[in-house]
């Protein structure tokens, strides 16, 4: 199921190798005026801001790059939302209010919190609400809409992230089996957010990149790993043109065993230059 009728832009999904086992989970869409509970500086780049309520009993999730959609309020304090419609989408109203997509870090059914983990950056629409936003004011979230699911039975797991990518990552890290192996390669704008949480577990390596400029490293040290025979998953997400080289790197990946070709999933979050893919 699509998020919305009426969507700006949506994340770029895509997989390769019909057998890779991933599959479309869509969920009934919804739409919900949550309250932010906390804030929590976890890097000098990087800010948690934790939203929850009883509005929130009815919301799922259960993929770790299930997104959602916070949206704004127009200049004058109007808030305009889109409308649950009974196909279980939203029809959203037009001209679309702002809006921005972010990966659901954490959500606690019991508590009815989600975390939201946000880059902050100069310009960024979500990021300048983000650090003038304090505890009390009200937040509308839509979704998740569902994403792209992969299996959890693959033997060796390679991530290819950037930060705005990293909850995502980090929240497979703490989901994920702990008897499979996986290999993170995360690149920051700044070391200093390589102090970002992340689960101490049996089996993972992480390997931290700082981006030079406008020069992003990712790709090159990933196609220098050399994973395992076993059956391995790649999940490259980040900026659109820092993970495009890993396509072909994938595709023409040839294991120990002599098998041919990794089951991917590629994920668009933002791309250079063009405003409002991601924030």
């Amino acid at each position: 199921m699509e998020m919305e009728r009426h969507e700006p832009r949506r994340r770029v999904l895509e997989h390769h190798r019909s057998g890779s086992g991933i599959r479309r989970i869509g969920y009934p869409i919804g739409i919900r005026t949550a309250r932010l509970l906390r804030r929590e500086q976890l890097t000098k780049n990087m800010l948690r801001l934790t939203v929850g309520g009883p509005e929130l009993a009815d919301f799922h999730s259960y993929q770790a790059d299930d997104h959602v959609k916070i949206v704004f309020p127009d200049a004058d304090g109007t808030r305009r939302l889109p409308v649950p419609t009974p196909d279980l989408s939203l029809d959203w109203p037009q001209p679309t209010p702002a809006n921005r997509t972010y990966s659901i870090r954490r959500f606690d059914a019991e508590t009815c919190e989600i975390d939201m983990d946000f880059v902050l950056h100069d310009g960024g629409l979500a990021a300048g609400w983000a650090v003038g936003a304090r505890p009390g004011e009200e937040v509308a979230i839509a979704g998740p809409p569902g994403a792209k699911a992969f299996p959890h039975n693959y033997d060796h797991y390679v991530f290819a992230v950037d930060a705005t990518a990293l909850p995502a990552a980090a929240r497979w890290l703490e989901e994920s089996p702990p008897d499979v192996s996986v290999q993170l390669v995360i690149e920051t704008a700044d070391a200093a957010d390589h102090a970002y949480p992340l689960a101490d577990r049996d089996g993972a390596a992480v390997t931290w990149l700082v981006r030079d400029g406008g020069r992003s490293p990712l790709a090159d040290v990933v196609r220098a790993l050399d994973p395992p025979a076993e059956r391995t998953f790649l999940f490259a997400a980040g900026e659109t043109g820092a993970i495009k080289p890993l396509r072909a790197w994938a595709r023409d990946f040839e294991g120990a065993d002599g098998t041919k070709g990794m089951d991917a999933l590629f994920t668009g979050y933002w791309k250079r230059g063009v405003a409002g893919l991601a924030d």
